[in-house]
């Protein structure tokens, strides 16, 4: 690979950057989608995590917070002081917020169809329940429903098929993480908000890294490199890491390729959805 300059520098740091115009794209992005849909605006699933925290900050400033509704779906593993921390954060941004509890809908799907001790399940049929409350919402609104999905989860695959994965719009979905708390922290967001250690929420104690395997300031950079078309051994190289660490991440984004693409379907006909019929 030959550069010069600035393309140099970047490739030599791995640092992903903020481009300075992020914030405008983000909010004309939300403002075209909405009105091309002739929706009368979005719904956001709100957790009190810096993702969701952002994705509604970008909706209220673009659509105005009449037109954004936020869904708060708490499970037992929330405390009330993050209930009231989600409440006032919705209530200063001037947007109203339902709270649909999740114990009640969770439980008939527990026993022979999700084992209580099965944790991975458990958190899947949470995510995927948060979603079938957003869309309701969203009919009765006429509205989208709008993830809150960043790059480094859609690259790694960690969220839900058809949970939190199942949206309309992705509106931060091509900013890092790391992007995220540039972004978010730009903007002023709510200091508990910044320094929340990042969690799905699907079990009590659960944080992204953790389970993840580094932080997400390492995560990023790799996941840079392999975007730049770098091999795994200039990354390793570049950030002096181990090679098998730089590996088991760009394995991880091949093996989950599956959750970012449409459903396959054979070729039968002169044009196949998803093939060589483009919407």
């Amino acid at each position: 690979m030959h550069l010069q300059g600035e393309e140099r520098n970047v490739i030599d740091t791995l640092v992903p950057r903020l481009p300075g115009h992020a914030q405008e794209t983000l909010q004309r992005f939300l403002r075209a989608h909405v009105s091309e849909a002739g929706a009368k605006g979005v719904v956001v699933g709100v957790s009190g995590g810096i993702d969701s925290a952002l994705a509604l900050r970008l909706c209220k400033d673009a659509l105005g917070p009449s037109r954004v509704w936020a869904i708060s779906i708490p499970d037992g593993s929330q405390s009330p002081e993050l209930r009231d921390e989600i409440a006032a954060y919705t209530r200063d941004l001037g947007v109203e917020m339902r709270v649909v509890p999740l114990a009640p809908l969770e439980g008939p799907f527990l026993g022979d169809l999700v084992p209580p001790e099965d944790r991975l399940a458990r958190g899947n049929l949470k995510a995927r329940l948060r979603m079938v409350v957003w869309y309701q919402e969203a009919r009765r609104r006429g509205a989208l429903v709008v993830g809150t999905g960043n790059k480094s989860e859609l690259l790694l695959g960690y969220f839900t098929k058809y949970g939190d994965g199942g949206v309309d719009l992705l509106p931060i979905g091509d900013l890092y993480k790391t992007g995220v708390r540039e972004l978010s922290a730009t903007l002023g967001l709510p200091r508990a908000v910044l320094e929340r250690p990042p969690s799905a929420g699907l079990w009590e104690g659960q944080t992204d890294e953790e389970e993840l395997g580094m932080p997400y300031e390492r995560l990023d950079r790799i996941l840079f490199g392999l975007e730049r078309l770098l091999e795994p051994p200039e990354i390793a190289s570049l950030l002096k890491i181990e090679l098998s660490e730089v590996q088991r991440i760009a394995d991880r984004v091949a093996f989950h390729r599956h959750k970012r693409r449409p459903p396959p379907i054979p070729k039968l006909s002169l044009r196949t959805l998803g093939l060589d019929w483009r919407d």
